[in-house]
């Protein structure tokens, strides 16, 4: 779902190769639950204490999710690491 969201923000003139399932795209995606991994709620938590409040496990209006975002100044981090 998410490739989807951004195959429409990037190449908004073309039609996305896999259109046809986006109904099923969007069910799958919104029956996981997001699993932070201990590494993720650790930066978290370093981000709280130096002052970076953030939203925890962002869903943006499109439908993006995002680790840790601050909406009001369209700022947002991702953490890769171990699940």
């Amino acid at each position: 779902h998410q490739v989807s969201l951004h195959f429409k923000l990037e190449f908004p003139d073309h039609n996305f190769p896999l259109a046809h399932m986006q109904s099923e795209l969007l069910t799958a995606f919104n029956r996981q639950e997001p699993r932070p991994s201990q590494l993720q709620h650790n930066v978290a938590a370093a981000l709280n204490r130096i002052g970076w409040n953030h939203s925890f496990e962002y869903e943006t209006p499109e439908g993006f999710s995002l680790d840790m975002a601050q909406p009001e100044t369209k700022s947002a981090i991702e953490v890769d690491g171990p699940s």
